[in-house]
C-alpha cells in the first residue's frame, strides 16, 4: 500500500525512496529523533564504526553529539539509567547487539519498564524504546542466535514488534519512539538486508498488528520477521503451480491481534504458523490455541506450527541444516496440509532450491527485493 492512500500514514512528501530494513531503522531513528529533542541513544557501539549493523550510522551528523551515550557492557546498569531518564521526561532509545545482552537486564525490562506505569496508577511513564537484535549465521551458536521474543511478549506492561518490511521499519520506530510505552523492537539481522520502497521523510505506521502480504482461498500462514520473507517465496511459489494462500506478516507480537486472521482463517479453513523463535511455548502456539478456540468450527486440519526444534542451536553448518525452516519446508507444510501430491511438492520445493543458487545455509539470501 503505498504512503498516499494509507489513512495510517503520515508521510511528509510523496517520494520513495529503495533502502534495506537497516537504513529505512537509521531514517526513523533519526527523523524521529530530529522532532523531538528530549529522543536519547544509548548503546554498546554507538560509536563503532559497524554502527550497530549501520542502523545508527552518521546520527551524529545530523544530531548533537551529546544526545548519542557510549555505554559500558553492563546492560543492567545501562537499561535502569535509560528507564530513570525517561521517567524524567526523556525517550531514551537502546540498542543492543543481540537478544541474549538483554537477559542480563531482565529485572530491569520485565519488573520496572513494563510496571512501572501500573503500579505507579499511571503517575509515571516509561516512553523507552530497546531494540534487540535476533536471527542466525557466521556459527554463532547456542548464546548468540536465539530469537526469544515469546519471553517479552509474555509480560502485560510491554509492547512487541518484529517489522519484516522496510517501510513498516521505518515507520513502526518513528511510532516506537513517539509511544509513551515500553517498545521492545527485535530485529532478525537478516531482514537487515530486505529492500524496499520506503517513503522519504516522516511517517508513522500504527503498532496494530498483522498485515496481509499475499492473498489467497486455500490456506492461512502467519509468519514472523525474517520468516515472513521465507513464506512470501513459498506462497509465490504454490501460487504459480495454482495453490493461492493468504500469507500475514504478524508484525505487532504484543498488543496482539488475531481479528484479522480469524477472519482469513474462517475462510480458508486451515492455519499455518511460522515462528523465528521456538516451536514450543512459542508465538505460533498462542496463535494457534487462540484461533482454535476462535474457529474451530470453521477449521478443516488442525493447525501447524513451524519454529525452532527443541534444542540450543548448533554452530557448525553441518548441525544447522534443518534446524530453521526455510521456503521449502513452508511450501511442503502448506501442500501438506491442502493434500497435495507429492509431485507437486517436489517441484515446489526444487524451484525453490534452485532460486537459492547453492548459497550456504548460514548465509542471508539477497532473494527479497522490493516494493511488496
Amino acid at each position: 500500500m503505498s504512503a498516499s492512500n494509507n489513512p495510517n500514514k503520515n508521510p511528509s512528501n510523496n517520494q520513495t525512496l529503495s533502502q534495506s530494513l537497516g537504513d529505512a531503522i537509521r531514517d526513523g531513528l533519526t527523523e524521529g529523533a530530529k522532532r523531538d529533542p528530549s529522543v536519547l541513544f544509548f548503546a554498546e557501539g554507538v560509536q563503532d564504526p559497524a554502527a550497530l549493523f549501520g542502523t545508527l550510522k552518521d546520527l551524529d551528523k545530523h544530531l548533537d553529539p551529546s544526545r548519542l551515550i557510549e555505554m559500558p557492557i553492563a546492560e543492567n546498569g545501562l537499561i535502569g539509567i535509560a528507564i530513570g531518564a525517561a521517567m524524567a521526561g526523556k525517550r531514551p532509545v537502546i540498542s543492543l547487539q543481540r537478544v541474549e545482552f538483554a537477559l542480563l537486564a531482565m529485572e530491569q525490562i520485565l519488573n520496572n519498564a513494563a510496571k512501572i506505569h501500573y503500579v505507579s496508577n499511571g503517575l509515571h511513564q516509561v516512553p523507552i524504546v530497546i531494540r534487540m537484535v535476533v536471527g542466525r549465521g557466521w556459527g554463532q551458536g547456542p548464546e548468540h542466535s536465539q530469537s526469544l521474543e515469546a519471553i517479552f511478549a509474555h509480560v502485560p506492561g510491554l509492547k512487541v514488534i518484529m517489522p519484516a518490511f522496510a517501510a513498516d521499519a521505518k515507520g513502526m520506530m518513528i511510532a516506537a519512539v513517539e509511544d509513551n510505552n515500553p517498545v521492545i523492537c527485535l530485529e532478525h539481522r537478516w531482514t537487515h538486508y530486505a529492500s524496499g520502497e520506503v517513503p522519504a521523510g516522516y511517517y508513522r505506521e500504527p503498532l496494530d498488528g498483522p498485515k496481509r502480504v499475499r492473498s489467497g482461498d486455500n490456506l492461512t500462514v502467519v509468519a514472523t520477521s525474517y520468516m515472513t520473507l521465507e513464506a512470501i517465496r513459498a506462497a509465490d511459489v504454490l501460487a504459480d503451480l495454482g495453490h493461492p494462500i493468504d500469507v500475514f506478516d504478524l508484525r505487532v507480537l504484543r498488543p496482539l491481534n488475531l481479528d484479522p486472521i480469524a477472519a482469513s482463517v474462517a475462510r480458508t479453513g486451515g492455519l499455518l504458523t511460522v515462528d523465528t523463535g521456538f516451536t514450543k511455548f512459542g508465538i505460533g502456539a498462542e496463535i494457534a490455541a487462540e484461533i482454535t478456540t476462535r474457529c474451530f468450527g470453521e477449521l478443516k486440519a488442525a493447525p501447524v506450527r513451524l519454529g525452532l526444534p527443541d534444542h540450543p542451536t548448533p554452530s557448525s553448518r553441518g548441525l544447522v541444516r534443518g534446524f530453521y525452516p526455510d521456503a521449502a519446508r513452508i511450501a511442503r507444510s502448506c501442500a501438506e496440509i491442502l493434500g497435495l501430491p507429492e509431485e507437486t511438492i517436489a517441484r515446489a520445493e526444487a524451484r525453490i532450491l534452485e532460486e537459492r543458487q547453492g548459497l550456504p545455509i548460514d548465509v542471508p539470501d539477497p532473494f527479497f527485493k522490493g516494493p511488496f
